[in-house]
């Protein structure tokens, strides 16, 4: 298949697309600068310049493809919300370029979107949350809708996904742990979040758009839950720093805007994503690769 995109260089993105041309498909990867046009080239991707909020530049590339892989979003939590919305409609510009074609489209979303039971993972069956308690779950909304509209568009909702130098929202964690002089975690810290190696997560998505079920959610989970103060100690033998417990009320002053996910329990079950995509992820976990975590220069 011919397909589009968006994310392409970014940390997953460039791993799927990578992926993607392995398995013998073409890609159509979105970039909004030169240096990111010369990235995929050097991969052997087909280069479409556009952006997120250039929406007549996502719908032009749908149109260009057999099918879409949407994965860009804008990670500034300082304006959160209209990041999200801003993805409602990148999600809609791409649904219309993908309906002249008819095909299928994976649209990114996290763990935390599943409406689970209070200590219960969250699983693929499980009905979404709404964009008015999450804003995130503004993309899945989208991805509904295309579906209305008798489009094929499914979801993977994303963990921690890492590797030696990133790890989705550990990453600022460890920052601000080398900022402050600690590690940190609310509570006992044994609030869980999710966590899955890069290279497990990138042929995961292949394997939903060969599926091509519509509506269909997957979980790219690799780890069920990790407790939040085992990820702060890994920090803080890392750093060779200590490792406190903050009260729910001190949270805000260490973490600043990451307070509004740090204590948040939000385990997640793949059991069917496994099942259904037959995918045994096999990559180091997120504390192995927390223990060898490439330390940039303060």
């Amino acid at each position: 298949m011919r397909i589009f995109v968006t994310g392409a260089t970014g940390f997953i993105g460039s791993a799927v697309v990578k992926d993607l041309l392995a398995a013998g498909h073409e890609v159509l990867g979105l970039t909004r600068s030169e240096e990111g046009a010369r990235a995929l080239a050097a991969a052997g991707a087909q280069v479409h310049h556009g952006d997120l909020q250039d929406l007549g530049s996502l719908t032009a590339g749908a149109a260009a493809a057999e099918a879409v892989i949407h994965l860009a979003f804008n990670h500034d939590f300082t304006r959160y919300l209209d990041n999200c919305e801003d993805d409602r409609r990148a999600i809609a510009a791409l649904a219309e370029g993908l309906a002249r074609s008819g095909g299928p489209m994976v649209v990114t979303s996290g763990t935390g979107m599943g409406r689970s039971a209070p200590g219960e993972p969250a699983r693929e069956t499980d009905q979404p949350v709404s964009a008015a308690q999450v804003p995130r779950a503004a993309s899945e909304e989208a991805a509904d809708a295309a579906v209305a509209e008798g489009l094929n568009v499914s979801v993977m909702r994303l963990p921690q996904v890492h590797d030696t130098r990133r790890q989705g929202l550990v990453s600022p964690m460890i920052d601000i742990a080398r900022q402050k002089g600690f590690a940190a975690y609310v509570g006992d810290g044994a609030n869980r979040w999710t966590a899955a190696h890069v290279s497990d997560v990138a042929p995961l998505y292949r394997l939903a758009l060969e599926r091509a079920e519509p509506r269909a959610r997957y979980h790219a989970v690799a780890e069920e839950g990790i407790a939040m103060r085992d990820i702060a100690g890994a920090i803080g033998r890392r750093l060779d720093l200590p490792v406190k417990s903050l009260t729910p009320e001190e949270a805000p002053g260490y973490f600043g805007w990451l307070a509004a996910f740090a204590g948040h329990d939000v385990p997640a079950s793949a059991a069917l994503t496994r099942e259904r995509l037959k995918w045994t992820p096999k990559g180091p976990t997120l504390i192995e690769d927390l223990e060898r975590l490439e330390l940039a220069v303060a």
